[in-house]
């Protein structure tokens, strides 16, 4: 297959859905599938919607995946007459975020028209699909392909999980790029409540949002949490390796996850993992089982829940082998790229009817 890839920026980007489009772009290689990726600027949401003033699909191709982050790229584009079909790989909606009604009234606007500009989805979870089909009249061919999570390999053991939890520091550990979306500002409210002894590493970059990320080093200053809240930046292999061993726990309060691969790599070391009751973090986090579901900024429930894995470490051990077991029962991503590839050669042959 001739296969084109439209994203915004880098596909090395750090993030759970720029991980997505990588792995399946190695994978669909490694089958001798041939992939061009096109990237387009990264810009603010009106500059994009100015690409399609300009903005033309590629030739010579036998299928194009659009991730849909870059919906508002592409609509006039899409409309035009193409000699193949058009995927679009969504992660999750833009209008299913936190932000004011009217705001997601006019994103709602704008995906749906992109929604029906394609001819096929490729859905992160259960929860992505039923928000995508709830805007559209007809469904189209489509496919559940859950997120590569096993990029770290075998878990740790249980016994390294049980020894972890003696350990008297409690260590909280926040995977992911510092958005205001991931909830950072959520968890340092709750532990600024603490009295019991914790440390916070925070992992991801600073630079997505610069103000937010402004606004949470300011927090941690004018709050004197510097002495236990650590940012690291973004984090590859070895080093997030490293803390993701040192930690007992994974929190990342986001407003919405349209899948959250975050919360099982956790699992891979045994971390019970908090998130919250937006969004597809229920499809992975069994309440009281592996891990927490909060409500949304809810800075009490949050502090209650750590309160409870601090102070109670068979509690925390328990949580801890149950997140490592989910870890294990998630599909291998072998598998569900595969399923993807034979999705996209069965669109080709019914688009050549």
């Amino acid at each position: 297959m001739k296969i084109g890839l439209i994203i915004y920026g880098s596909l090395d980007t750090l993030s759970g859905g720029y991980l997505y489009d990588r792995k399946l772009v190695e994978f669909l290689r490694t089958k001798g599938d041939t992939v061009e990726v096109i990237s387009l600027p990264w810009r603010n949401y009106a500059a994009h919607l100015t690409d399609n003033l300009h903005f033309r699909l590629p030739s010579n191709i036998d299928i194009l995946i659009q991730d849909e982050l870059n919906h508002p790229s592409l609509i006039s584009a899409n409309r035009e007459k193409h000699p193949y079909p058009v995927i679009s790989l969504v992660h999750h909606l833009r209008c299913s975020e936190l932000r004011p009604k009217w705001q997601n009234a006019f994103y709602t606007l704008v995906e749906k028209k992109y929604l029906q500009s394609v001819a096929g989805f490729i859905f992160n979870s259960k929860t992505t699909q039923g928000v995508v089909n709830s805007l559209l009249q007809n469904r189209k061919p489509e496919l559940v392909a859950y997120p590569p999570t096993d990029r770290f390999g075998e878990p740790i053991s249980e016994e390294e999980v049980i020894e972890r939890a003696n350990g008297d520091e409690f260590r909280i550990l926040f995977l992911g790029n510092v958005i205001f979306r991931k909830g950072l500002h959520t968890l340092l409210g709750a532990v600024s409540a603490q009295q019991s002894a914790c440390r916070i590493d925070v992992i991801g970059s600073l630079s997505s949002e610069p103000r937010y990320a402004k606004q949470i080093k300011e927090y941690i200053s004018h709050n004197n949490l510097s002495s236990f809240v650590f940012l690291h930046g973004s984090l590859d292999r070895e080093p997030l390796i490293e803390k993701l061993n040192q930690a007992h726990v994974l929190v990342v309060p986001s407003s919405y996850e349209g899948f959250g691969i975050v919360y099982l790599e956790g699992m891979c070391f045994g971390l019970p993992a908090v998130g919250t009751t937006a969004g597809a973090a229920n499809e992975i986090i069994s309440a009281g089982v592996d891990g927490f579901l909060i409500q949304p900024e809810n800075v009490d429930e949050l502090a209650s829940k750590l309160k409870v894995l601090n102070k109670n470490r068979e509690l925390l051990i328990q949580m801890s082998l149950a997140a490592r077991k989910r870890y294990l029962r998630q599909p291998k991503w072998e598998e569900t790229a595969g399923r993807i590839r034979e999705f996209l050669l069965k669109r080709i042959e019914e688009f050549s009817v």
